[in-house]
């Protein structure tokens, strides 16, 4: 359509502070997919992943008017599980595993692909004429490697059952892992965290105490200010140790912390296969271009596999 955002290029910045934790400064790419800007910002040829986190996509904020929906065909995944929160919108999770539930803000889809699954992401009927908005996360979390060809599997929990609390005038939600003395029901299967941290007044977060293994830090709205280096809306900073100490955030902002105990092997993406064994996905490969994946009840679309 002659309204889609254009596609623009990633903008990479690298600092060289000796002083600094921060190693590398990762700002959003913009991809368009149908209706929605999507903002890539893992994997990248430096930073493969932040722990076990392999891959995340920012989607919008993309206003869709009464005839624009969300439709992205049944498409496959393995070896990973997939984290889907939103800030705005609705999505209909169908897949192959039976399961059909329409995802709200505030609350996590978490589907653990293992050795195949497929589904589809589609605006919800009640939405379909109507304008809205969609604006949300999707991350792919790799799975340990004895774990990596099991049953697939899918939790839904409610945004209320989610860990939130206030603490010195900012306020926290741990949308899944453990951080802080705390745990997320999402059933997560290796050592990790995902971090919400708003603040209504600029302030003085220290949390570095709370994370272990490899941690990163996302702004989406307002900015950050670490060892006198400011950074704003749409910006990735990995750390260069395992811990992000401290940083000051600006009224009224919302910063994202994710991370946790790297894997020792080396993990593979091929399109929205995620493996240790490059032969795995060269088979999930073959299986999807064949039609050996099993079917999503009731939706007979096909995303079919790159380049053929």
């Amino acid at each position: 359509m002659s309204n889609q955002p254009k596609t623009y290029n990633l903008l990479l910045k690298t600092y060289n502070l000796s002083m600094s934790n921060i190693g590398l400064i990762l700002e959003e790419k913009a991809a368009d997919i149908g209706n929605f800007l999507v903002g890539r910002l893992l994997p990248f040829r430096q930073k493969r992943a932040v722990g076990p986190f392999v891959f995340i996509d920012h989607m919008g904020p993309t206003a869709l008017k009464d005839y624009q929906n969300m439709d992205v065909p049944p498409h496959p995944h393995i070896g990973l599980s997939t984290l889907t929160y939103l800030f705005e919108g609705a999505i209909r999770h169908c897949d192959s595993m039976g399961n059909d539930i329409v995802i709200t803000p505030g609350a996590v889809n978490w589907m653990t692909a293992g050795k195949g699954v497929a589904h589809s992401e589609r605006t919800p009927e009640y939405m379909r004429h109507t304008e809205k908005v969609l604006h949300g996360f999707q991350l792919w979390v790799a799975l340990p490697k004895d774990l990596e060809n099991g049953e697939p599997s899918f939790s839904h929990t409610n945004a209320e059952d989610i860990p939130s609390w206030e603490k010195d005038g900012v306020f926290y939600k741990l949308i899944a892992g453990k951080a802080a003395g705390r745990e997320s029901p999402v059933p997560v299967y290796s050592n990790l965290f995902f971090l919400e941290i708003h603040s209504d007044y600029a302030t003085e977060i220290n949390i570095g105490k709370d994370l272990y293994g490899e941690s990163a830090l996302y702004v989406l709205d307002g900015t950050v200010n670490i060892e006198g280096n400011e950074y704003g809306s749409k910006q990735l900073m990995i750390a260069k140790e395992a811990t992000l100490c401290s940083f000051q955030i600006s009224a009224g902002a919302t910063v994202y912390l994710f991370g946790g105990e790297p894997f020792p092997e080396e993990r593979f993406i091929y399109w929205n296969f995620v493996n240790s064994d490059k032969t795995v996905i060269e088979k999930a490969k073959e299986n999807w271009n064949e039609h050996r994946f099993p079917l999503v009840p009731g939706d007979d679309g096909y995303v079919p596999l790159p380049g053929y």
